[in-house]
């Protein structure tokens, strides 16, 4: 039996703005009409042998993952919740203890799979999975090499041994970092390196083994976080203070740098990690002059640019190689051979603790959404989705008062000891310090525009007594 394990705790602050902290680019629709990590998904489901994937992502992220996940008919087997970000190494420990757990008798062996990555050849890669099945059984750690295709300086390497089988797979003779341009030229022209893809395959025993060989302490960790964890709804909740001691480390530091197991399978099947927006622009469809155009994007001599119109008319004259990425409350605009430095928007975002670098103007929630049409000093105007049969928390604010006024939908308003229903065109109002709580009682969205007005406007002004989705308060 193979488990797919999704890895699914990165932040992709590359693509800035688009990825943000709160909603990163493994949850955005960035190559088709499926998010990245539906797509990684959909990659595994159906083949034979393969069980339902265990998905391992951040708190803050479990409602993304559940719902992206329930749109495309995928039920897996747990979301495991990692309290803080400890890496690879950590992530694939509690995963494989848990797979064993799970299926008591059997010793699965564990497909890991970031879920931010593009692969056009899905074909080619679930026929690589069934051909190094046997060395995974055997007890190999497999990790997945990309033929390279150019001197890339982005990624890590690994240098080749000679083959083990008539498939391809070869011994891994070293793990290297990344090089300059002119090593990579080299790597290019030797044919023995390939670029590391941080997919592997193994038993989840001959895995939990080398770790406990090279990292006992990690190991440790792992166990007792997953045992003083809890289920939860959808949700496995590891303990936090036992993985917050886990030692931090990647899987090939951990692992497959310093096993004498370590094969690696070479694969050509169009992968990507779509790292930044050149890389977007690489594994896109192109018009006749050579631009990827989404959203309402009128351009003239415009050439070989990547221009993303989120929530507006994006309009370009006389340019090439740009990226142009407009959002709602943020514009990007670089050319492509650059794109690498948006990290240091993202550090300048940062150290200024603006919230453009954690959040955009629309903020998904797991009752629905808001969206921050209009700010001032003493006022905010939000417009607010929910969900048919969602609810906010039962909820109290220190320094503001709300008004409600329903656009559409029905809504169900408890306004300290009452309880009462709002159609369309009807308002309520929320005095500062009252308890309140909206639901959507009905079968379509209920929409409002809520004007809040007060001393503080923050987020962090909210006090929970009771909510559904099991969020603090």
């Amino acid at each position: 039996m193979i488990v797919p394990i999704i890895l699914s705790g990165g932040s992709g602050t590359r693509l800035w703005p688009l990825s943000r902290e709160t909603y990163p680019k493994q949850f955005l629709p960035l190559v088709d009409q499926h998010t990245m990590l539906q797509n990684t998904a959909l990659r595994v489901a159906g083949l034979d042998g393969v069980a339902a994937p265990l998905v391992v992502c951040n708190t803050g992220h479990r409602f993304m993952v559940a719902e992206q996940l329930r749109a495309i008919s995928i039920q897996p087997a747990a979301v495991m919740l990692e309290p803080v970000g400890r890496n690879t190494a950590p992530a694939v420990a509690i995963a494989a203890l848990r797979a064993q757990s799970a299926n008591a008798g059997i010793d699965p062996i564990l497909l890991v799979l970031p879920a931010d990555h593009v692969i056009a050849d899905v074909a080619g890669f679930r026929t690589a999975i069934h051909q190094v099945a046997p060395q995974a059984e055997a007890g190999r750690l497999i990790t997945f090499g990309i033929v390279p295709t150019a001197p890339e300086t982005g990624y890590g390497y690994i240098k080749a041994g000679p083959p083990l089988d008539d498939t391809g797979v070869r011994r891994v003779d070293r793990f290297v970092e990344k090089p300059n341009l002119d090593t990579a030229q080299e790597y290019l022209d030797s044919g023995h390196y390939y670029w590391n893809s941080g997919m592997f395959m193994f038993r989840a025993s001959a895995f939990l083994a080398e770790l406990e060989r090279f990292a006992p302490a990690m190991l440790v960790a792992c166990q007792q976080a997953l045992a003083a964890g809890h289920a939860e709804r959808d949700f496995l909740w590891l303990d936090r203070e036992a993985f917050t001691n886990c030692p931090k480390d990647s899987i090939d530091y951990a692992v497959m740098e310093k096993t004498d197991q370590a094969v690696v399978k070479p694969l050509a099947v169009g992968w990507n990690d779509v790292g930044s927006w050149a890389a977007l622009w690489d594994v896109g469809t192109h018009d006749a002059d050579g631009n990827i155009q989404r959203g309402d994007v009128i351009s003239v001599d415009t050439r070989d640019s990547y221009i993303d119109a989120g929530s507006r008319l994006v309009a370009t004259v006389g340019v090439e190689h740009l990226v142009v990425i407009e959002t709602a409350d943020a514009v990007l605009v670089a050319t492509k051979d650059r794109v690498q430095d948006v990290k240091e928007i993202v550090n300048r975002l940062n150290a200024s603790q603006r919230p453009e670098v954690r959040i955009h103007r629309k903020v998904y929630r797991p009752w629905g959404f808001y969206d921050s049409i209009d700010l001032d000093r003493r006022f905010q105007a939000k417009r607010i989705m929910v969900k048919p049969g969602a609810s906010i928390s039962l909820q109290m604010h220190h320094h503001r008062a709300e008004h409600w006024v329903v656009v559409s939908g029905t809504a169900r308003v408890t306004r300290g000891d009452e309880v009462f229903l709002l159609t369309e065109n009807q308002s309520t109002y929320i005095p500062v310090g009252v308890h309140h709580r909206l639901e959507n009682p009905g079968k379509i969205p209920l929409e409002i525009v809520e004007v809040q007005s007060g001393s503080y406007l923050g987020e962090d002004d909210i006090v929970r007594y009771d909510d559904i989705y099991g969020r603090d308060g």
